[in-house]
This record gives structure tokens, sequence and C-alpha cells, in this order.
């Protein structure tokens, strides 16, 4: 079909989606419509069909049934007016070693039907955003693993795609890289629609404004973290650090707040440590009444281990979707 008629709320509208290999179902059935600006994860374990959901998006795949509409063209009729609205950084960024930064960017500006004028500013424009800059005239060769997927990106949003797709931008990053990563990543929201693929929990979980669980080719579950996190887990997983305060008086302070159930009690150091659930968000109760009593809060956050049970909850368990239900 060609660009349907009326305005388009969704960037990404995805309908029975279905990708085989041979006689191997890879996908679906999909069912998923994304809105404008958002930055949207897609987390799974190795072979739950992410990269190829992604590759069917960037017009790279075709599906085997269903439809895919981006920017309210359909990926199978209208595949170049798809990718120009789409910007691709696949799990290998396609570099070319022996270039510079400059000359590549300028060469994808071309292949991504920027017009000859107006190339040198793009690949300025996307060189500033993603800190490449500096690095213009330089060899990619020679450029650090965070660098080169820094440059990855640069040709991924030198057309400005409406929408953009991440497969696995963190992979191979170390602890600082990755940090840089996520920031530039949370910056094209606003400007671009992004899609991300990746497997590591903690960074989906600070990047991203919604989740998509992918096993088995299916979305197991669609919603923001925290919307997952309690339907899974029956409510929220706490960690609290305290001072200023022994054993028995904290677990008493705890045991009278509605809603609260200490898991865990430790010592760390010279304060305690606390793994508590909650049935809803109780942060903001539990941290008044802490500091009321006159114990000191050093801490108060999500546990790290909450969004890995959920995941492997969900990994684990079948495959009937736990979505919302809706579009977002």
């Amino acid at each position: 079909m060609g660009q349907a008629n009326g305005s388009f709320e969704q960037v990404i509208q995805i309908r029975g989606l279905y990708k085989y290999y041979g006689p191997n179902r890879a996908v679906g059935p999909i069912d998923v419509e994304v809105q404008p600006g958002q930055v949207v994860g897609l987390l799974g374990e190795n072979g739950a069909g992410k990269t190829t959901t992604l590759r069917v998006l960037a017009c790279d795949l075709l599906p085997s049934a269903g439809q895919v509409i981006v920017d309210g063209f359909d990926v199978v009729d209208n595949p170049d007016e798809v990718r120009s609205r789409v910007g691709y950084l696949p799990d290998k960024p396609p570099l070319y070693p022996e270039m510079t930064v400059r000359e590549f960017l300028s060469f994808a500006a071309r292949l991504k039907g920027v017009a000859k004028a107006d190339v040198r500013k793009q690949v300025e424009r996307v060189a500033e955003q993603t800190g490449v800059g500096p690095r213009l005239d330089q060899v990619i060769g020679t450029l650090s693993h965070g660098f080169q997927q820094r440059v990855g990106i640069a040709q991924a949003i030198v057309h400005r795609p409406r929408f953009v797709v991440l497969d696995e931008p963190i992979s191979g990053l170390d602890p600082r890289q990755i940090v840089e990563m996520r920031h530039l990543i949370r910056g094209l929201a606003g400007d671009h629609t992004v899609l991300i693929s990746s497997h590591i929990l903690s960074e989906i979980s600070q990047t991203c404004d919604r989740l998509l669980v992918i096993r088995d080719g299916c979305i197991v579950a669609d919603d923001d973290e925290a919307a997952i996190v309690n339907r899974t887990l029956g409510g929220m997983r706490l960690s609290l650090l305290v001072a200023g305060v022994d054993r028995a008086a904290l677990r008493e302070l705890l045991d009278t707040m509605s809603g609260v159930e200490v898991t865990a009690l430790t010592a760390d150091g010279q304060a305690l440590r606390a793994e508590i659930r909650t049935e809803t968000d109780q942060r903001a109760v539990i941290a008044r009444q802490i500091v009321e009593s006159g114990a000191e809060l050093l801490e108060l956050g999500r546990s790290e281990h909450e969004l890995e049970s959920v995941f492997m909850r969900l990994a684990e368990g079948s495959a009937h979707t736990e979505t919302n239900g809706g579009a977002h």
C-alpha cells in the first residue's frame, strides 16, 4: 500500500508481523505501535528475535506476513520511502576503516539522499551532536570502539530520519563510554523516535521510556518499567541504606509502614541495608518517615535485582502477551 490519508500519530505501526526463515518462525505475531519522540527498549535473550524485528523495521528484511507501517508508508510497498525516514545502526557498525570520519559521513549523507549543497552542514551537525567533531579528520580505523559507535550513530541520523533503530549500541563499551552513550541516546529523543535493542538490563532501564520484552519472537510485555515490574512481581523492590539506627529500631519502623514488607536486613559497613517489597511506589513515604525518625537515609532506590527478576520470569515463562493492551 502507499501512504494512507490523514495525519499519523504513530511513527511505527506493526500489525500481525511474522518473519520465517524457511519453515522456522523467527518472529511473530507482533502487534506494536510507537508514538513520536519515545525511546523504546527492545529487551530479550539472544535468539529471541530482536535483530530480526529491527531489520524488518529498517527495510533490511521483508516480513513474511503482516503489515509494518513507518511514518505512513508500508515497508513492502514503499521501501525507499521508509528507508529515507529510518536511521539504522546494526550491531556491527557499517564503517569503512580506511576513510576519515568526515569522508565517511559525507559518503553516507550522499547515499541517504542529502542534497550535495547540504552535505557539509549535515555532517558538521551530526558530528557535533554525537561528539565526534574533534575527530572529523581522523581515520576511522584509528578510533576507539566508543568513538566508532558514535560515528555509527552519526551515519544513522545524518539524513534527519524520524525513526532511529539502534541494535546493541552499548555492546563492548567500557563503563565511562556506556554513560556517555546513554546521554547521547537520550539526546536523540525529541528530534527522533528511537528503538534500542539490548540485553543489558540496567542500561535499557535508565535509557528508555518504554520496554518491549520479546521471547520466542513474541512480545510478552509492553509498558513502562514500573508497570511491568508491578504486574510481574506484584509490587516494587526497593533497597535502602540507613545509618544512625540499630537493627531492631529500623525493622520496627519499617514494619509499621502500610504495604511495606522487609525481605532482608543486613549490615553494610557502619550502616544497615534493607531490601523491601512494596505494593505501590512508597519511596516518598519511606524517605519522609526515616528522616523524621532521626535516622540518616543514605540511599533509597529500586533494587538492582528487580528488573533482572522480571526479565528472567518473562524470558522463562510462556509466550502469552502481558502487555497493557494498546497503543502508547
